[in-house]
């Protein structure tokens, strides 16, 4: 009767963690209520790790003999997992967000495979239906694992140039049939005696170098996509592992995020004009681009006081932040700037694209930071139409979300991808570190254009010094 009693209200507990967690998702979707989602989430994961951790170790242990119930050494794990996560939110800079959230994506597809593994090792899953969920969810959390490792490590520059041999394409193909034909074969096996460790361990092996081989090619211009890709993989196999422990936290987290994983990939996807299998199997961001002719003109600089001095007169300004702005962590400066553009009676909008950065809404919760008001942010579908009417647009660190050749060079690579109209402003302002290339490794005709001037240096120093010339303004005004 206890028994009973106790899985009620684990089930119970596990659907109000569920619900939580969906709650909490929900919110995230609009910047203003996203704080709190966050927070909502937290604590429906927080749930859902205590009443897991009570059910183990309390009345039902007994029911799960085959787990290795060791309570010091688990609250040794939580204890660890949960300072060093603690610790690495905190301090971690913008800058490192992507990789901090690649890195952890990782550990949670590790988990799921985790969790196959102590059911295959184990042999805690009968029938084939549960055994091929199980299976399927360790080859996607094995894939998810060792991908967004490496990853991580492309997004820390631990590996800086991707893999480029010939016939990789199809090493990765036929490694793929091999893990499945193992999986198949370990699942064929069950049904009539007892499981191989070593095919057991061979098949993560497979899984987990499949995931690596797919990512080693993938260029950086392409992590946001990858990153987001990953995430959906490892949502699916917490799904699926979910289904196989029969928790409904987990099965409900887990498909919902692997279904908001997929949808916000197809949207980076669509937003680069580019197909996912185009992604994982082409070589675009790191392969040297070919030349399609000079491009016309020549790059004026000009100084960040002259800059600032012209945008405190202008009517209306548009600004692109880009990774460059995250990199300087220059994004206080521009605030600061900004407010003192709206003092003298000038229009302030910012411009996002939707891959700018490294981290799909890396831009947002860049500038969210630093305070800017959400109803100053613009997606590109909502304000490219504005940029012909505008009287400057301001574009820092950005590259390859601004250029041209998007639209009017077919040669181009990055051809018929969205971007951002900042060339039809009536002046451009560039602020850049020096006149290298972007991702994908092919020149900006908009920096070589009539309305155009390139601002050379670090995003907070040049900053600080148009702040200073519109201070300076100001001053001279009151005197």
């Amino acid at each position: 009767m206890i028994d009973q009693i106790s899985q009620l209200v684990v089930g119970a507990v596990d659907l109000i963690a569920a619900f939580l967690l969906l709650y909490g998702l929900h919110r995230m979707a609009s910047p203003v209520t996203a704080p709190s989602g966050i927070f909502v989430a937290g604590i429906g994961m927080a749930v859902a790790i205590l009443v897991t951790f009570l059910d183990i170790f309390g009345v039902n242990a007994a029911a799960r003999p085959f787990l290795p119930v060791n309570i010091g050494l688990a609250v040794i794990a939580l204890t660890i997992g949960g300072g060093v996560s603690w610790w690495g939110g905190r301090k971690v800079a913008m800058t490192a967000m992507p990789q901090m959230v690649a890195i952890y994506n990782g550990m949670g597809g590790g988990a799921a495979g985790s969790i196959a593994a102590v059911e295959l090792f184990g042999h805690h899953t009968s029938g084939l239906v549960p055994l091929s969920v199980t299976l399927l969810g360790a080859l996607i959390g094995a894939v998810s694992f060792a991908g967004s490792i490496i990853a991580w490590a492309k997004l820390q520059s631990i590996l800086n140039k991707p893999l480029r041999v010939p016939y990789l394409r199809f090493f990765n193909l036929a490694l793929f049939v091999t893990t499945v034909a193992v999986g198949c074969v370990i699942a064929f096996l069950s049904l009539s005696s007892a499981l191989s460790p070593e095919l057991i361990f061979g098949f993560f092996v497979l899984a987990m170098l499949f995931g690596i081989m797919m990512t080693l090619p993938i260029g950086g211009a392409d992590m946001p996509v990858v990153i987001s890709i990953y995430n959906a993989f490892t949502g699916l196999a917490v799904g699926l592992e979910g289904f196989v422990l029969q928790n409904p936290a987990l099965m409900i987290a887990g498909m919902v995020v692997g279904a908001a994983g997929l949808m916000l990939t197809m949207l980076m996807a669509r937003a680069m004009n580019r197909s996912i299998s185009n992604v994982l199997f082409s070589n675009f961001g790191d392969a040297p681009a070919k030349a399609h002719g000079a491009i016309k003109g020549e790059m004026k600089p000009t100084e960040p006081a002259d800059a600032g001095t012209f945008m405190r007169y202008a009517k209306s300004v548009i600004i692109v932040p880009g990774y460059g702005l995250a990199a300087a962590q220059g994004q206080q400066k521009l605030y600061e700037f900004v407010k003192l553009l709206q003092g003298a009676g000038v229009s302030v909008k910012f411009a996002i694209h939707p891959v700018a950065g490294r981290m799909p809404g890396q831009m947002d919760v860049l500038l969210a930071e630093a305070g800017v008001p959400y109803n100053m942010i613009f997606q590109l579908d909502d304000i490219n139409a504005e940029f012909a009417d505008t009287d400057v647009a301001l574009v820092i660190g950005a590259n390859d979300v601004v250029n041209p050749a998007a639209r009017n060079d077919k040669s181009s690579p990055i051809y018929g991808m969205p971007i951002l109209n900042a060339d039809q402003a009536k002046q451009v302002y560039v602020i850049k570190r020096g006149q290298g290339k972007g991702y994908a490794g092919i020149q900006n005709a908009l920096f070589y254009g009539d309305n155009c001037n390139m601002v050379y240096g670090d995003a907070t120093s040049v900053l600080a010094t148009m702040i200073e010339a519109v201070r300076g303004l100001g001053t001279k005004a009151a005197a």
